[in-house]
């Protein structure tokens, strides 16, 4: 019974993540999972699913294969109308029930959909993870780590074998050689690790729909990244003319009036980079993302040169991604295509029409492996 549950859950799942794999474009546009989001796992909502089953009829009135019937008569009495309550309606009824997803689960079918490659971490970019576990019993160690039940079982082997064991007055005194002590392991890992730094402009030009793709895109792109490493840190930048570090909800909500100077994110980004992450032991991920607009175009040269010394030299990729926007020009786009073209591998462009464009702006970041 137990096998034939479990074997019914795989085959549910299976169909499951059919399903989502099928219409991730709506899950994706829709931005339907992110609200839903636990610390490993999100619940989806999804139509509701009909596995097929064979249906039987009544038994007792006749039918065809059970009595009297003509060809072409409903099986199960599904042919007359039945009366109801209620006023009638036009619309068909929509049952929608909720799906527990591992982001792990929701990882692999993006991958699939997008055709994403694995990830090859940059360079030695690996932290060492020592964990120890004790895996035996060794004659010497620390009183800490003393082992009494071995310790009194060695004392108790010894005094039998000297014949001094006296089952009536039982006395065990340990000596030096009965001692048994817990020994351990040390298990040395390399874990690739990555951090994720967000940068977003929040000038006027960019509305709640611009921040909306963003907050969409940034999960799945989250969700992705935390499959291919260990561990996973994010760190989040707003900027008009200036910059500052935000936590996540700020992040996203935050909009300010002023002009817009891009440099500043930039700058801040090499800063954090400098202070918490060395390239040598990180796989480190700047993503941009604006609707275009900077204050003049020597601050764009500015960006271009920060890009290209220093924080190409320490990145796996620098993604820039173009929110389009009514007020912004896009002119960003164009800067860093003109400096960097589409030969260069760790300069990945996406320019993101509306929400329809997140899949493909996803793939364009992810797509190269980096």
């Amino acid at each position: 019974m137990t096998y034939s549950i479990r074997r019914d859950h795989s085959r549910f799942r299976s169909i499951v993540k059919g399903k989502i794999k099928q219409d991730l474009k709506k899950y994706v546009t829709n931005g339907e999972m992110i609200g839903r989001k636990g610390k490993d796992q999100v619940t989806i909502p999804m139509p509701q699913i009909d596995i097929p089953h064979f249906r039987f009829g009544d038994k007792e009135k006749g039918g065809v294969g059970q009595g009297d019937g003509e060809p072409g008569d409903p099986i199960g009495g599904q042919g007359e109308p039945q009366p109801g309550e209620g006023e009638a309606g036009n619309q068909a009824g929509e049952h929608t029930l909720e799906v527990d997803l591992t982001l792990q689960e929701l990882a692999e079918i993006l991958g699939e959909q997008l055709e994403l490659p694995r990830i090859e971490p940059k360079g030695q970019k690996t932290l060492k993870s020592k964990t120890e576990k004790y895996t035996g019993i060794a004659n010497q160690g620390p009183n800490s780590l003393r082992h009494f039940k071995r310790t009194f079982r060695e004392t108790l082997r010894r005094q039998i074998s000297a014949g001094v064991y006296n089952p009536e007055k039982p006395v065990l005194i340990p000596i030096k050689s009965d001692m048994r002590y817990r020994s351990w392991k040390t298990d040395i890992r390399h874990e690739n690790n990555a951090v994720i730094i967000y940068m977003m402009d929040v000038s006027g030009s960019m509305g709640d729909e611009q921040k909306e793709i963003v907050r969409t895109e940034t999960f799945w792109i989250d969700t992705w990244l935390r499959s291919q490493y260990k561990g996973i840190e994010t760190r989040y930048i707003i900027h008009d003319a200036s910059a500052r570090e935000v936590d996540e909800d700020t992040f996203f909500k935050t909009r300010e009036s002023g002009g817009t100077l891009i440099s500043s994110a930039y700058r801040l980004c090499e800063k954090i980079i400098d202070t918490d992450y060395a390239p040598s032991d990180w796989n480190i991920y700047p993503f941009h993302f604006s609707d275009g607009d900077n204050w003049s175009g020597e601050d764009t040269k500015i960006c271009l040169d920060l890009v290209e010394q220093k924080l190409l030299p320490r990145i796996n990729a620098f993604c820039y991604g173009q929110v389009e926007s009514r007020y912004g020009s896009g002119q960003f786009y164009k800067d860093l295509k003109e400096k960097f073209g589409n030969d260069h591998a760790s300069v990945l462009l996406s320019r993101i029409e509306n929400k329809e464009g997140i899949l493909q702006s996803i793939k364009d970041f992810l797509g190269k492996g980096k």
